[in-house]
């Protein structure tokens, strides 16, 4: 086969692995919203099958040229050229693009936290297989390689407990019996706090539960004050 055939091919198969990629991309794409941990992992993981698609084809467009071929069978042969090429070209994207794996599926960062790195504060940009874009107060981008953003001490200002509490405060007389009432409501919350904050008049009864977020926590409080009503009417706290 003529060689400019060989050159003919190998641009027909590189075409078509771009277009695979492309339709791979396509097909994988969500227009939903997702959440910052779920869209961290999942562009991380569009540009990981991408470039793989892509890398894949280079390499087959490659290996149908016999000139080509017949130089990458030598280099493949020797295993020291193989070890430097890996050892010295390879070491710090491979690096990065580990570490970019990492990072997109132990989430010490997520796309749109507020960080501090180097001193610098910022916002999570992007991140990519190799770099990662932090933007700044003044709109500069910081362009951090991954595995120095993974190796690291980062300050993640976003990353925070969901986690809140649900408190009611109860108002007992003086002369009821307090360790009876305190003990009904500590039924009511397995887990949670019940003390008193205040003695003046009245006693002041505190109660305390954790929610799994704001919204949680929020009914919470509601189911907790009329289960307590209910613990105060049988104790003949309220009538």
């Amino acid at each position: 086969m003529p060689l400019w055939q060989r050159f003919v091919i190998a641009g027909v198969v590189m075409l078509a692995a771009i277009v695979v990629a492309r339709l791979i991309d396509r097909r994988i794409a969500r227009k939903a919203e997702l959440r910052p941990e779920a869209m961290t992992r999942y562009r991380v993981l569009r540009r990981t099958v991408t470039a793989s698609v892509i890398f894949v084809g280079l390499l087959s467009a490659l290996l149908a040229i016999p000139q080509v071929r017949a130089v990458a069978g030598g280099l493949l042969a020797s295993s020291a050229v193989v070890g430097i090429v890996v050892g010295f070209a390879s070491q710090r994207t491979l690096g990065n693009f580990v570490a970019g794996l990492l990072i997109a599926f132990t989430q010490p960062v997520r796309l749109g936290d507020e960080v501090v790195v180097e001193n610098t504060e910022g916002v999570v940009e992007e991140i990519g297989l190799i770099y990662t874009f932090v933007r700044t107060d003044n709109d500069d981008r910081l362009v951090i390689p991954n595995e120095k953003l993974a190796s690291d001490t980062i300050r993640n200002s976003t990353i925070r407990s969901r986690e809140k509490v649900a408190e009611i405060s109860l108002q007992v007389p003086l002369g009821k019996d307090l360790g009876a009432v305190m003990d009904r409501l500590r039924s009511l919350t397995p887990g949670g706090e019940v003390f008193v904050s205040e003695l003046s008049g009245n006693v002041t009864v505190v109660v305390r539960a954790r929610a799994r977020d704001e919204r949680a926590a929020e009914q919470l409080e509601r189911d907790l004050r009329l289960r307590a009503h209910e613990v105060l009417r049988a104790e003949g706290v309220y009538p």
